[in-house]
């Protein structure tokens, strides 16, 4: 049943995240503003549509990734001024276990886990896009491509599905038309079917490809037969947002698209699909670190300590820069390497869920 120590540490948890988030968030706001003031005024845009068009989208993302960080430090900071106040001691001495204890952290904990998870899922996307959006057509036009250009494609080779593979001379993502379009379908490594078009663009109306210039080579072991079009509608599993391939495409994605766009980069065998998988397990296994934090944090802070709060923040400071690391160095290993998504969205959360255990163990009870 919830009593008023629940509620009381309930409330001082929440308060104290918010009140760290919003702090963070300002502080991190005013050196973003210090740093982009020259291209805001460059734009020539109201102070409204900066905030609307681009602080909506910023502020968003900086927070979520920030998230596990910010409740770390709530909870070692209230916990520890509890336990200097000796506040978990008298209710520890009052016959409550440890165990019961910790039950207002894992709820807390779990609602902000929720929260995280809702927004990495749907709303941190959109706030992605509308930074992404701000940031390539005011401050960086090469934004998300590797310093190219950013609308313009060249020399694009893709496998369309097992058998088909796809190659385009240029692309423009804009008018979503190209020039040097070709198929080749292979059977045993064996040529079977070649098809060349001077010309393609993107027919908004019948969701087709249409092709100019037409020629299709159709080819068996005996003989080859020659087709010329015009034109020629043609549907391919592909559409103009898969040829868009900037680096910040993913993170713009709800995870129901995302989750559509994985399932036909594999059917392609795309390079990139170690990527896009660390990605979306990321969105679940990131707000899962909220509650295992959580744990740790409130474990390692309700001991009273000579140092006091001061001790237990530098001590959080710590433990959140290894778990950054950790997260880190795991992608890498699975993007570059041969370590797989999964284990390297989850491998932190084992981790130091292991360590939330161990030091639930070695609490005094």
């Amino acid at each position: 049943m919830f009593k008023k120590i629940d509620r009381y540490i309930l409330s001082k948890y929440l308060t104290t995240f918010f009140f760290c988030l919003l702090l963070l968030t300002a502080i991190v706001v005013v050196v973003d503003i210090s740093e982009k003031t020259d291209d805001f005024v460059k734009s020539k845009l109201p102070v409204w549509r900066i905030i609307t068009d681009y602080y909506f989208g910023f502020i968003p993302r900086i927070d979520a990734m920030l998230f596990p960080l910010f409740v770390f430090i709530a909870v070692i900071f209230f916990t520890s001024k509890m336990a200097t106040r000796s506040e978990v001691i008298a209710i520890l001495g009052s016959g409550v276990s440890f165990r019961r204890f910790l039950l207002p952290y894992f709820i807390g904990g779990l609602f902000l886990s929720i929260l995280l998870w809702f927004g990495y899922q749907y709303v941190v996307p959109k706030a992605n896009k509308k930074w992404g959006d701000f940031e390539s057509k005011y401050i960086d036009p090469n934004f998300g491509n590797n310093g190219g250009n950013n609308t313009y494609k060249q020399h694009l080779y893709f496998r369309n599905d097992s058998n088909t593979y796809i190659g385009i001379r240029g692309y423009d993502t804009i008018s979503k038309a190209g020039n040097g379009f070709f198929v080749q379908r292979f059977s045993n490594n064996k040529l079977l079917y070649n098809l060349r078009a001077d010309n393609f663009n993107w027919d908004t109306a019948t969701k087709k490809w249409k092709l100019d210039n037409v020629v299709e080579r159709t080819l068996n072991n005996i003989t080859e037969t020659v087709k010329s079009s015009q034109t020629v509608m043609m549907n391919y599993n592909f559409k103009p947002v898969d040829l868009r391939k900037d680096e910040y495409l993913k993170d713009q994605m709800a995870t129901p698209a995302l989750n559509q766009y994985i399932k036909v980069e594999r059917l392609r065998g795309s390079e990139g699909l170690n990527t896009l998988l660390v990605e979306r397990y990321n969105r679940d296994a990131i707000p899962a670190s909220v509650l295992i934090l959580t744990i740790i944090g409130a474990v390692l802070a309700s001991r009273k300590v000579r140092g006091g709060s001061g001790l237990h923040l530098a001590l959080g400071v710590v433990i959140s820069v290894l778990y950054i690391l950790f997260s880190r160095f795991s992608i890498v290993f699975a993007t570059k390497g041969s370590f797989t998504p999964f284990l390297a969205a989850w491998t932190p959360n084992i981790v130091f869920g292991l360590l939330a255990f161990y030091l639930y163990k070695k609490a005094p009870k």
